[in-house]
């Protein structure tokens, strides 16, 4: 079992004089908390005894019922009998692993992956191997040579794990054309892939793509989606939309982990998509999550050390940055947190110690004046790390001078 970095850092990042730019929070204080209170109370006048009883381990039927019409608004047509409700997306990618991955298979995903469900994977010992992305996502042409020197040897891969939809923690997106040529070599090999996609309804620009599930009809995809993103993470509502003998298995599992999902945060959450405005609500989140994505890249344009790189994310919650070579992010990190901030280095987004000059950095849940603060302070100590280095190397760059002998940038 391996350590999520994101848990980690949760004790710290709540201090109130950290900027958290780690976690993938959502700014939960936008929600109408007027219209939070109608919902519990008539919970409270209606439904009392329900939602103190245990619900069965599916899901309510009218949770699953909405969890259908939210992915019809991404092009989806799904039978609510084959949703499976989990206590938040972190479990659909647990239990999805627990019921087809025996010690030693063969799992691929992303590099880099979303940092949560590398110790999931770990957990049930899994062989992860990851592939390569570019600003398209899964660079499939790695992805086909993998499955052929993996066939050479006779192995097979159990799944392909992969966030197609502003990544996390890249915050890139799966091009159409790899997304057609991917549900191709699901079918074409018999291999499963797990579609995980909190974060397709958050587009602040550019043209929606059809989801993996959708190309495919269900048939080899198997579909993640969460509350968290577009709700409130606190509800601890995802599911997990599969075919039959997945999904009797998956069942199975949960009820070993925990009978079933809260009864009480289900009923908010079914009642609040079938008559909530919650459309509304998620456009209001992406006018604040656009202009806080913006004011990021921004920030990091004016204070990040030249020579470093990052995404620029049509949607989702995150920015992934890599700083110059001589950068451990992990040391930055340690360092960074004396001066007030956070972020996820970018060895926990691999299994094999890759990204150490990497970092993923989240946009929604702190203000825009907090996002040029903190980016300005992992800047700051950025660029005393390359001081530091230029100096042990004898590495100095000197800025360059005139016909006259000043600096042409007028510094002394």
């Amino acid at each position: 079992m391996r350590s999520s970095a994101m848990r980690d850092m949760m004790a710290i990042t709540q201090r109130p004089e950290i900027i958290s730019l780690a976690g993938g929070l959502p700014d939960t204080s936008t929600f109408p908390p007027e219209l939070f209170a109608g919902e519990m109370d008539r919970i409270a006048r209606n439904s009392v005894a329900e939602v103190l009883q245990y619900g069965p381990t599916e899901g309510l039927d009218l949770v699953r019922e909405q969890i259908t019409s939210v992915m019809a608004t991404e092009g989806m047509s799904v039978d609510a009998g084959d949703v499976t409700v989990t206590t938040g997306g972190q479990q659909a990618i647990d239990l999805v692993t627990k019921v087809l991955i025996d010690p030693g298979d063969v799992l691929i995903c992303d590099a880099p992956t979303y940092p949560g469900a590398i110790p999931t994977f770990c957990s049930y010992e899994a062989d992860v191997i990851q592939i390569e992305c570019d600003s398209d996502g899964m660079r499939i042409e790695l992805l086909e040579a993998t499955l052929a020197e993996l066939a050479s040897q006779g192995r097979r891969p159990k799944f392909i794990y992969s966030v197609p939809t502003f990544q996390n923690p890249g915050g890139v997106t799966l091009s159409l054309e790899r997304r057609k040529r991917l549900v191709e070599i699901a079918r074409e090999n018999e291999i499963l892939v797990i579609e995980d996609n909190p974060y397709g309804l958050l587009r602040y620009e550019g043209e929606s793509l059809p989801t993996l599930y959708s190309l495919d009809g269900g048939a080899y995809v198997v579909y993640l989606g969460t509350f968290s993103k577009i709700l409130s993470p606190g509800l601890r509502i995802g599911w997990i939309v599969s075919p039959t003998p997945i999904r009797e298995k998956v069942v199975l599992g949960k009820q070993a982990a925990d009978l079933c999902t809260s009864t009480l945060t289900q009923n908010f959450a079914g009642n609040y998509f079938e008559r909530g405005p919650w459309r509304d609500y998620v456009d209001e989140l992406i006018g604040i999550y656009r202009l806080r994505r913006d004011t990021m890249l921004g920030a990091m344009a004016e204070y990040f050390p030249h020579g470093s790189t990052w995404t620029r994310p049509e949607g989702g919650l995150f920015v992934w940055a890599k700083m110059p070579e001589v950068i451990d992010t992990e040391d930055l990190l340690a360092k960074a947190l004396g001066h007030g901030v956070a972020f996820v280095p970018g060895t926990s987004a691999y299994v094999d110690g890759r990204g150490i000059n990497s970092m993923r950095l989240n946009f929604s849940g702190v203000t825009e004046e907090q996002i040029i603060e903190g980016i300005r302070r992992i800047g700051e100590v950025a660029g005393e790390q390359m001081f530091l280095y230029e100096t042990m190397t004898s590495e100095i760059k000197l800025p360059p001078l005139d016909d006259a002998g000043e600096t042409k940038d007028g510094a002394p």
